[in-house]
């Protein structure tokens, strides 16, 4: 049974990252190790992932000195990770008890390097908004345009990558490591049954989309070095697609 590691940013969560961790223990496949990486969080978070450390060597947190993003903190969790998988989860998302071992069982059926599952997005105390589940085959270009990928639901194949990094953008930096491990072909495989729950909240990263549209804008024109125009009409179509279309 091969080693997944568990990159989880954490970053004033104090509220939820506990289901976060519990959903983690809970999973059926055993084999993982759980690697937080607090951003400097001003509340009580750190406390409560060290409850976890002391009970289970498996959890492991990595404090930061000061804020850096999202982005840097998960890179720190890729450059400690020890496993042949890397997974991703969010401080304040939580998984199926069978993610794991679902998922990993339909990479090597199907020789995936990269896949992701389907998701429920739910508010707190209201319950789920939205299912979403993903395209059977998603590549470079289609995450240019949606991105129909839920972070916390990505697995790599760490083993088929020579290196992996993620460009130091605080928002949609998941989008642009998609787009940095798929510039060369290849896919990210869906695997249409949901096993990861998306929580909105009030700050989230991503409430407010019409925010995004500046972060949209580094992403292609730093990041992925695309023409003014070419960018303006990516934006345009990720707005009518993100924004307009799901009100």
């Amino acid at each position: 049974m091969e080693l997944v590691s568990i990159i989880m940013p954490l970053y004033n969560s104090e509220k939820f990252i506990e289901e976060s961790i519990n959903s983690v223990l809970e999973q059926t496949y055993n084999n993982w190790e759980l690697i937080v990486i607090d951003d400097n969080s001003k509340d009580n978070s750190k406390g409560t992932v060290n409850k976890f450390c002391s009970r289970d060597a498996r959890i492991n947190l990595i404090s930061l000195k000061s804020n850096s993003g999202a982005a840097f903190a998960r890179q720190i969790g890729i450059d400690e990770a020890r496993g042949d998988y890397l997974a991703f989860l969010d401080s304040d998302d939580k998984w199926h008890p069978e993610k794991l071992l679902r998922q990993i069982s339909f990479m090597k059926t199907f020789n995936s390097t990269i896949s992701c599952t389907g998701y429920q997005s739910f508010i707190q105390k209201k319950g789920v908004e939205r299912t979403f589940l993903p395209p059977k085959k998603t590549d470079y270009k289609r995450v240019l345009y949606d991105c129909p990928i839920g972070n916390s639901t990505v697995i790599i194949d760490k083993q088929k990558f020579k290196s992996i990094n993620i460009p130091n953008i605080r928002k949609r930096n998941d989008d642009a490591l998609w787009l940095s491990l798929l510039r060369k072909g290849g896919y990210i495989d869906g695997f249409k049954e949901v096993l990861c729950m998306y929580r909105i909240g009030n700050n989230s990263l991503s409430s407010n989309k019409l925010s995004l549209v500046y972060y949209h804008w580094k992403l292609y024109r730093e990041f992925e070095k695309m023409s003014v125009l070419k960018s303006l009409k990516h934006i345009l179509i990720w707005i009518i697609i993100k924004v307009i279309k799901i009100k």
